[in-house]
This record gives C-alpha cells, sequence and structure tokens, in this order.
C-alpha cells in the first residue's frame, strides 16, 4: 500500500464510524489574511480565563505562526512529531501569559505540508488522545481546503471559518463550505465574521455568504458571532501577546468572549452526543 493513492487529492466523506475529538475545535479560512491564528490564540486565552484546560495546535503545517504573534522560541516542536522524535504529547508547552498549553509548529518547512497519508492519519490519532487531557483542544488550520486541513478539521466536532467582508474572503469562505460539504464536513462549520466595522455591517456580511451557501449548496452554515474592527488588534500582536491580556476591554477581545461561551457549550453539546452515541 502506497503512503499517496491516485485519489489521495480527491474530496472523502468520513465514514460513519470516523473518530472525531468531541472538544476539539478546527479554525479555518478560505485565504490567508483574515486573522486567523490571531483569533485561535484569543479564542485560546478566552476560554482560559473561563477556567478551562486549553491546549491551542498550530496545524499550518508549513506557514506555523502562533509561536511568532506570541513572541516564543520553542525548544520543541510539531517537526520533532512528524519526523517521529517525539510523540505529540512530549512537544506541548505552557505558555504562562495567557495560562494555556501550545504545541508549536515549524515555519517554513513546506514538506511538512505534503506529509504521507499515514502519517498524517497518525497526528491525527495523537492529537485525538491528547485532546483527553485537556477541556477543549483549538487547532489552528491552514488556508483552504488541501488534504491536510481536511484530514485535520475531520478530527474536529466544529470548524470555524472565518472571513471579512472582502469580495475574495467571501468567495473563498464560500469554496471552503462547497468543498467541506463535498467531504462531508459541512454539517460543522460555523461562521465568524471578522474585522466587521460595525454589527450591522459583519450581519450584512454573513448574510451575504448565507445567501450564496443556501441558494448554491442548500447549506445554512449557522453564524458563530462578529469581531468588530480594532486597532487594538494590531497593538497586540506587534506587541507579541493575545489582546485578552494586553487590551482585555478591547471590542475585539468582549466579541471573542462572547464566541467562547458558545463554543463551550457546543463542546459540551458534543460531548454529551459522544456519551450517549
Amino acid at each position: 500500500m502506497t503512503d499517496q493513492p491516485k485519489d489521495a487529492g480527491k474530496l472523502k466523506t468520513p465514514p460513519p464510524a470516523f473518530k472525531r475529538g468531541a472538544n476539539i475545535v478546527a479554525v479555518a479560512s478560505g485565504k490567508g489574511g483574515v486573522g486567523k491564528t490571531w483569533f485561535s490564540i484569543t479564542l485560546a486565552s478566552a476560554l482560559s480565563n473561563m477556567g478551562k484546560r486549553v491546549l491551542l495546535f498550530d496545524g499550518d503545517l508549513g506557514l506555523a505562526n502562533v509561536d511568532v504573534q506570541l513572541g516564543l522560541m520553542p525548544k520543541r516542536d510539531l517537526n520533532d512529531v512528524i519526523r517521529g522524535r517525539l510523540g505529540l504529547d512530549k512537544v506541548v508547552q505552557h505558555y504562562e501569559d495567557g495560562n494555556f498549553d501550545i504545541v508549536a509548529g515549524r515555519s517554513g518547512q513546506a514538506s511538512l505540508s505534503a506529509l504521507p497519508s499515514q502519517r498524517l492519519s497518525h497526528l491525527r490519532d495523537q492529537i485525538i488522545d491528547v485532546a483527553r487531557d485537556y477541556d477543549v483542544v483549538i487547532a489552528d488550520l491552514g488556508a483552504g481546503v488541501d488534504r491536510t486541513v481536511r484530514m485535520l478539521s475531520a478530527a474536529a466536532s466544529s470548524t470555524m471559518l472565518i472571513t471579512t467582508d472582502e469580495p475574495t474572503s467571501l468567495t473563498d469562505a464560500y469554496a471552503y463550505v462547497k468543498l467541506g460539504n463535498a467531504a462531508g464536513l459541512s454539517k460543522n462549520i460555523n461562521i465568524v465574521v471578522n474585522m466587521a466595522s460595525s454589527i450591522q455591517e459583519g450581519e450584512k456580511t454573513y448574510k451575504t455568504l448565507l445567501k450564496a451557501c443556501q441558494n448554491f449548496l442548500r447549506l445554512s452554515p449557522p453564524l458563530a458571532g462578529m469581531i468588530r474592527v480594532d486597532s487594538r488588534v494590531k497593538d497586540s500582536i506587534r506587541n507579541q501577546m493575545p489582546i485578552l491580556v494586553r487590551s482585555p476591554n478591547a471590542d475585539a477581545a468582549m466579541d471573542v468572549e462572547k464566541i467562547a461561551k458558545q463554543v463551550w457549550k457546543n463542546v459540551q453539546n458534543e460531548q454529551r452526543r459522544a456519551v450517549s452515541a
């Protein structure tokens, strides 16, 4: 059996018995530059402030930047796991300022984004195993819907799809939903509108995406929340600190806190379903 069969690039529906982590939340986007990693960090910080045990997994293989945004220089990272040197649990590091744990990625390793299927499946299974030690695991995935993103997203109970009001962002978000639907993942997608100039504009952005999904896919992905544009976001990134640490009263910080409460409710619901299944 080869690592990558001829149809490895095709979208497939996960089998009914597919192993999924009830407390794993994926964060994805159709394109880069929409604030996906910033949202992942802020969501982890918000859930930690709620008293939850949180792991932030940097799954943007090849373009990892969670450690960059937080000013970290990890001694161990995902590359050690990919190469078989360490198990995933051995590269977990505690981030003191945010009071959550991190699995750092490895920037500039393009080869990681083309992992053989068996090794990628093994990584997915390790994530699900490590998730048992946490209340919530947040997986910051790469932009787009390539094989790596599909595999890791399928391991999660839900996916937060980040978009903005830019036409290209909306188009790519729609493409993510479309491809996710073909892969059998559409039921787990929730929309987050980032950098909204106002609540009203954020609702308009969501309705634009929703209308396209309803008209062409007959899908209605729910709105997880909206995050208002806030100059303190850039300030927190420049200073390599979570916004909930540097500017906890910022509009954007409070918006993510609202989303975090809903995320936790969803995780609890998924865990109850998993127990009763």
